[in-house]
């Protein structure tokens, strides 16, 4: 019997009908299929990497690049949203900086990275995966400019056009959307035929696709958070396809290109909140559902021992 049978026959013992807890049973299985067995709880980590990007300075954000450096600081005094939602959701939360300070070159200038730089990205990330124990690591970052990184990655992997992809980020107005859709447009003509995550990512873009890597490389559950580590998921996945089967998309952002790239990972989001900060933020809010699947497993009494006839055999 395969974990997903252990769970879902664990389901459907316990005293309720078959399938009344909806996707949270779904949720449950596929977890202990990830995982490959059923688990009795989840030790949760949520990782957020930062990190600066040079085409920044093309005024695609509503934000000074300076505002990097000062989000860490406030995330590692615990002042930020996804210090308060980590803690609530008993996770251990881990900062990690990508890039902050030194930053990508201007991808309208030059390729974003080195491919040096993306190697130790990758397998920096693969090297933190390593070292956590944990059976959920949540995705998060921080980096002014990296929605314009992520569209233009989104963009170049997908073959849509940037018009699809390019959302308001921290607050654009109409004149700073389309300001954004044309570096992205101009950015992905010039590095056509080039390595997207070389030319068009960021430090924290290939270090979290380096972490889903290893997470998948060791059956641990990744809890993507919005649109840019959806960009790093299916970045990783071009360089290793099964990672993909360790996913999970916790909400959906109002970023255009997040839809595409969910549909292209095959992934339905937990929640829809309108959430669009990023941090991990829509990660920590999800892990309570990924929590609850495996406590009902864990807590809930069957049938045989409540007493309770079970009319669904």
């Amino acid at each position: 019997m395969s974990a997903r049978e252990d769970a879902q026959r664990r389901y459907d013992a316990k005293t309720k009908p078959r399938g009344s807890l909806g996707r949270l049973e779904e949720l449950g299985c596929r977890i202990a299929e990830i995982r490959g067995f059923v688990p009795s709880s989840l030790r949760s980590v949520i990782v957020v990497a930062a990190a600066d990007h040079g085409v920044a300075r093309e005024g695609v954000s509503a934000y000074p690049s300076a505002v990097t450096a000062q989000m860490v600081a406030n995330f590692e005094a615990g002042g930020a949203a996804i210090n308060v939602l980590a803690r609530r959701a008993g996770a251990e939360l881990r900062i990690v900086d990508a890039g902050v300070g030194r930053g990508t070159a201007n991808m309208l200038q030059t390729p974003a990275m080195t491919p040096d730089e993306v190697a130790k990205a990758l397998a920096d990330g693969e090297a933190l995966a390593a070292e956590l124990d944990a059976d959920v690591v949540g995705l998060g970052e921080m980096g002014i400019g990296n929605t314009t990184s992520a569209a233009a990655l989104t963009a170049a992997l997908l073959g849509l056009v940037p018009e699809l992809v390019c959302g308001r980020g921290t607050g654009l107005d109409d004149e700073g959307i389309l300001r954004k859709i044309d570096v992205v447009r101009r950015a992905v003509a010039l590095h056509a035929g080039e390595d997207p995550l070389t030319a068009l990512g960021g430090f924290e873009i290939a270090f979290l696709a380096g972490l889903v890597i290893g997470c998948a490389r060791r059956r641990v559950v990744v809890l993507l958070d919005g649109f840019i580590a959806a960009a790093a998921a299916l970045a990783a996945s071009s360089i290793e396809p099964a990672v993909r089967d360790v996913l999970i998309a916790s909400h959906r952002s109002p970023e255009p290109g997040h839809t595409y790239l969910l549909e292209a990972l095959g992934l339905e989001p937990l929640l829809d909140l309108g959430l669009r900060l990023g941090e991990g933020s829509g990660a920590a809010l999800a892990l309570p559902l990924l929590q609850a699947s495996i406590a009902i497993l864990d807590e809930m009494a069957t049938f045989e021992q409540a007493g309770v006839t079970d009319a669904g055999r």
